[in-house]
């Protein structure tokens, strides 16, 4: 505005200067000269007037003959004038537009818009930019803005030219419609490389798959690329590449084309077409146009070359002559016999090398498609020349142009490698990793294999258990126990041979599948031969020990004709031989299926016997040996049951541990045995504690510390009211747990001791390390004293061990005076047994405990 105002005054000024001249050249009062002088002075102005509009009319003219919308605009984004194109563009008169702001004819630039533009003008350069117009109906059109800077009359102005794309727009969707409707395959890539358009024919042709983008799709791990010579092309070496750095077209080159997930190879001819943007010397993007020129590459030697490097031959029979064709690849693959040419070649060439049955079907496929059309894709055995097993895949097909079916063409793939691989992956998923033997789902098809076939179902199954390997395992670790199996699987090997087949079936059991067709002693004779190789010690680390083995013999079809029925019954002849004698074997029997029957139902009835209200407590008095003074009492469980009858605590506690039923008898044992001493002690009996046996599956399954807690917070006792006996096995189940779960019990006062000690693989750095009180010494090794010496050294060896640690020592199953006075020399001075009094009915040990108050008061 300030310039228009400017340019106003400058004219006005020149108008009144040229009055003032004329008025005064006519003063007569002026001397001649002087007039003279301001005529020539009004003549001279009133020309440079008349020039300058002139210009003025030209610019005009020219400015108004500009085709695009041309705007002039102040430096701080005024418009001062537009051309009459920037009228009919804009569907607005001038004044509507020159003198406002630019966001008149652009109301979506931003605020600070104007800045780039100053910053691109001030270093001498142009600014480009496509924004959208808005029209003085409201309606909007894209336009490219192309702003240059200049100076006028000292003050910075911008010339901006608008250039209408909506034309450009409409001619490139024309161009795109003509990319989709054109049948010749078309990439279009960008400056960079990547792939920006397809056509549908491109999609065909290279079987893009939906989901992915092009670039993933064209991914060198998807495709290999090769030239003529059948090299692999590297990515700056192909067409698309060349035309984008050199701006020249490349033409009809061509390439092969493999795709790795289809397993397919084409060959193409490729014209790379670079395209430049106006004012551009450099291609922005190439049009990469394709021709399928496979068909005409089948003869050559390149051809074959590309297939030896994907391990594809092709082949075509013509079956009315029985003339075949095969690739230089394709006779690698097959490699007929040698005394054949190319010329002399039939169908029996390819088939020579391939093996019965897959001969057979090789030929019905041939016949079929021959009769009826179609195609077929075989994966087919054979044997090489040098007598090793090959694998091949064979696709064919009739040639559609002929109508007799006799041209059939097709593939043929060398597949050994991956034969190879998938019968190394199925022998991995048939084979145990430890043992290198066959595993449980292995053997179980084998052993129904053989039971459907009438031929070979005349078999026996021995069940195969390690004795004692647990404790081996818990105590040396799991890395000695996978040695153990390791070498047990060794042993059983050598002791079978040939003669059957032997699985891993699981943890430390093992399968031994054989036949007795032809020898009916033949599981006893492989029993006795896998318990002999047994014999001989294990030796792992430096340590030396003992494992045996307890088997299980079951035959077909008088013991099972199915698989799952055959283990099973071996299963339980195994159990019983552990049972009975450990390291020996049984064979199945119906009693012995009687006894596992009864098992089951002990283990119905015994798990419904606290419920029940089936389980009693007798308790046996502990004894001071030396007066014979009650001193504590230990409960013991009593079961009988309506069916059963009375049921012996050593026939089915290890029931109980076994399904874990313990825990819940366990803690009603607690808790009943705690409520008695409250009793006792309401009755005025001082019953200073009571003993209760716990298993170690309590310490695993359960929070120990929190069920004893509850049950003498319910009694109203204090923890030394109660002494908690375990077994050895306690120690070696689960150390951490282990000690955290003795730390809570001494909290609580609880007297701690181990029972049976000596029996099980006592660890002395648990005795040491443990918060415990005392040992038991177990009857097992009182039976011989004081005759025998063995038993005399145990004896002695465990009350030095108690008295140097300061524990605790009370012997059990003392039954005889001779056993009392030996414990004594022995300093024992806590004792319990028959000699003293066997499991009494809480009534009867009151008694007791009332007599014995009154011998010893």
């Amino acid at each position: 505005m300030q310039a228009e105002f400017d340019r106003a005054s400058a004219a006005a000024d020149a108008a009144a200067m040229l009055v003032a001249l004329e008025y005064a050249s006519r003063d007569p009062a002026l001397p001649e000269a002087t007039r003279m002088l301001l005529q020539q002075a009004h003549g001279t102005l009133q020309a440079a007037l008349a020039t300058t509009q002139a210009e003025r009319n030209r610019f005009r003219a020219l400015f108004d003959t500009i085709p695009d919308p041309v705007s002039i605009i102040d430096w701080d984004g005024t418009v001062l004038d537009l051309n009459k194109a920037g009228m009919a563009a804009y569907k607005r008169p001038r004044e509507d537009i020159v003198g406002k702001p630019i966001h008149v004819i652009n109301p979506d630039l931003p605020r600070d818009h104007m800045g780039p533009v100053w910053n691109a003008l001030s270093h001498g350069g142009t600014y480009v930019v496509e924004v959208t117009n808005m029209r003085g109906d409201g309606t909007r059109f894209p336009v490219e803005v192309h702003s240059a800077g200049f100076v006028d009359e000292g003050h910075k102005r911008i010339v901006a030219v608008a250039r209408d794309m909506s034309g450009r727009q409409e001619a490139e969707l024309r161009y795109r419609e003509l990319l989709e409707s054109i049948d010749k395959p078309i990439l279009v890539r960008n400056a960079d490389g990547h792939i920006t358009y397809a056509n549908p024919a491109a999609i065909q042709l290279f079987n893009i798959e939906e989901g992915l983008s092009f670039d993933e799709e064209f991914a060198s791990e998807r495709w290999l690329v090769v030239n003529e010579d059948g090299r692999p092309i590297a990515r700056e070496e192909r067409p698309f590449e060349l035309a984008l750095k050199t701006g020249q077209i490349v033409g009809s080159a061509v390439f092969g084309f493999y795709n790795r997930r289809l397993r397919k190879l084409k060959w193409l001819s490729v014209t790379a077409v670079p395209q430049f943007a106006s004012g551009e010397d450099k291609p922005h993007k190439v049009l990469s146009m394709f021709s399928d020129v496979t068909e005409l590459k089948r003869d050559s030697t390149l051809f074959d070359r590309v297939q030896d490097l994907a391990h594809i031959g092709g082949w075509e029979w013509d079956a009315g002559r029985n003339r075949l064709y095969l690739t230089a690849e394709a006779q690698r693959i097959l490699d007929p016999p040698q005394t054949e040419t190319t010329e002399s070649m039939q169908i029996e060439s390819m088939q020579s090398r391939l093996r019965e049955p897959d001969r057979r079907r090789f030929q019905e496929a041939l016949q079929r498609i021959s009769e009826h059309g179609g195609s077929f894709d075989l994966e087919l055995q054979g044997v090489g020349r040098d007598g090793h097993t090959i694998w091949v895949q064979v696709i064919g097909e009739a040639e559609v142009s002929d109508p007799s079916g006799s041209h059939l063409a097709g593939t043929v793939e060398d597949i050994t490698e991956r034969k190879q691989s998938e019968e190394t992956l199925r022998v991995q998923a048939r084979t145990d990793p430890l043992t290198g033997l066959l595993n449980r789902d292995a053997v179980l098809a084998e052993l129904e294999a053989r039971l459907d076939d009438r031929a070979q179902s005349d078999v026996a199954v021995l069940y195969i258990d390690l004795d004692r390997f647990k404790v081996v395992n818990d105590v040396l670790g799991h890395g000695a126990g996978d040695q153990v199996i390791a070498s047990a699987a060794h042993r059983i090997q050598r002791a079978v041979g040939t003669e059957g087949l032997i699985a891993r079936f699981g943890g430390d059991e093992f399968l031994v599948v054989c036949s007795i067709g032809d020898d009916s002693m033949r599981p006893e004779r492989l029993a006795a031969a896998i318990l002999d190789v047994f014999g001989d010690s294990f030796r792992m680390d430096g340590e030396e020990f003992s494992i045996t083995a307890s088997i299980g013999i079951a035959r077909a079809p008088e013991h099972g004709e199915r698989p799952q029925v055959l283990i099973q019954n071996a299963d339980v002849a195994m159990y019983d031989s552990k049972r009975r004698i450990r390291n020996g074997w049984q064979v199945f029997s119906p009693e012995l299926a009687q006894q596992q029957l009864q098992r089951l139902q002990l283990e119905t009835h015994l798990r419904r016997a606290v419920d029940n209200r089936e389980l009693t407590l007798v308790y046996q008095p502990q004894v001071d040996l030396a007066s014979g003074r009650v001193i504590a009492a230990e409960a013991l469980i009593r079961w009988r049951n309506e069916a059963l009858g009375e049921m012996r605590p050593d026939h089915f506690i290890s029931h109980a541990e076994t399904t874990g039923d313990i825990v819940r008898i366990g803690g009603w044992v607690l808790r009943e045995a705690c409520q008695q001493v409250r009793r006792w002690r309401e009755a005025g009996l001082p019953i200073a504690r009571v003993a209760v046996n716990v298993s170690y599956r309590q310490f695993l399954v359960e929070d120990l510390a929190d069920t004893v807690a509850t049950a003498l917070g319910n009694a109203g006792l204090s923890g030394d009211s109660l002494e908690l006996e375990f077994t050895e096995r306690v120690l070696i189940e689960d150390a951490p747990d282990t000690f955290a779960t003795f730390a809570a019990l001494r909290l609580l006062g609880v007297v701690l001791s181990i029972d049976d000690f000596g029996e099980g693989y006592s660890a002395l750095n648990y005795l040491r390390r443990l918060p415990i009180h005392g040992l038991k010494l177990s009857q097992l090794f009182l039976q011989g004293v004081p005759n025998n010496t063995s038993d005399v050294a145990i004896c002695q060896a465990v009350a030095g061990i108690a008295q140097s640690l300061g524990l605790t020592l009370v012997a059990e199953g003392v039954e005889t005076e001779a056993q009392r006075q030996f414990l004594l020399r022995l300093g024992v001075t806590t004792g319990q047994g028959f000699l003293f009094a066997p499991g009494l009915t809480s009534e009867e040990f009151g008694f007791r405990f009332s007599q014995s108050l009154l011998a010893n008061a």
